[in-house]
């Protein structure tokens, strides 16, 4: 990463970071810094919040407005942030566990109502921080420390999810495809309303070597060789999509979004007094 982004970005005291060889966090958390880069923010106006978990770490490390909260309430914090002061751009980080386990209430009613905040899930499909669990995301069939013969769980697909609770931007992205990950950020963020970006990640430290899937660039590999984009997917047939994933921008439409709607609101009853 460039010197001037880490010192314009960064908390460089708290530097280097904890994530493992071969994470893909810090790609994601590039992403993350270029897209505000990209826009011009001001970084005193935004505001970055995540729960508990590998990806959760990221705020730490971040020179914004930044609160590290508890486990799966990370989108609670950041509505309450985005309510009392709905100025300020606000990004949620957080986990596949943390954001669709016990977070998974607040995701759907986040994206219910719309409101103008985004959310990007490092999705690593396993708890990584507290020693490789299986999460929601873990394909079914694969192993963790609590399913130590495969998971029999069906596994979510998050971006259906978004969509259908009603986000109005939903994105998928890898950590191969950095400069794409990085333009679905932009996206997300520029966005007047709920957005949700999914960033495929590695985890070669819990999910890789319990599941032998090799190494931290055979992981990547994997996303590399395996991730269609929009455009092309759309024209494949059934067959040719069997044990691909689909990436890029999935969703957006406009909607009504929640904090004007709740000043409205307000100002209706103000009048009315």
């Amino acid at each position: 990463m460039p010197s001037e982004l880490v010192k314009n970005y960064f908390r460089t005291q708290n530097l280097p970071h904890i994530w493992c060889p071969g994470c893909g966090n810090g790609i994601v958390t590039r992403a993350l810094v270029k897209a505000v880069d990209s826009l011009g923010l001001d970084k005193d106006k935004v505001c970055v919040v995540s729960g508990i978990g590998c990806s959760s770490r990221a705020p730490g490390y971040l020179d914004f407005n930044t609160l590290h909260t508890t486990h799966g309430r990370a989108l609670a914090f950041a509505t309450g942030v985005k309510m009392a002061n709905p100025e300020l751009k606000v990004i949620v980080v957080t986990g596949d566990g943390d954001s669709s386990a016990i977070g998974g209430n607040h995701l759907i009613h986040a994206c219910r109502r719309n409101i103008d905040i985004t959310t990007i899930v490092f999705n690593n499909n396993t708890y990584g921080m507290t020693g490789g669990q299986f999460s929601p995301t873990t394909p079914t069939g694969d192993k963790g420390t609590t399913a130590p013969y495969g998971s029999v769980d069906p596994n979510f697909d998050l971006c259906n999810l978004a969509t259908a609770a009603g986000a109005s931007y939903v994105a998928r992205g890898t950590i191969f495809a950095a400069n794409q990950l990085e333009k679905n950020i932009i996206a997300g963020i520029q966005n007047k309303g709920f957005s949700f970006i999914e960033a495929m990640s590695t985890c070669p430290t819990y999910y890789g070597r319990k599941n032998r899937k090799g190494s931290a660039v055979d992981m990547t590999t994997y996303l590399k060789e395996n991730a269609i984009n929009k455009v092309a997917w759309d024209k494949l047939p059934e067959e040719k999509k069997e044990g691909k994933f689909v990436i890029g921008e999935l969703h957006s439409i406009e909607r009504p979004e929640y904090t004007e709607q709740y000043d409205k609101l307000i100002a209706s009853l103000r009048k009315e007094g």
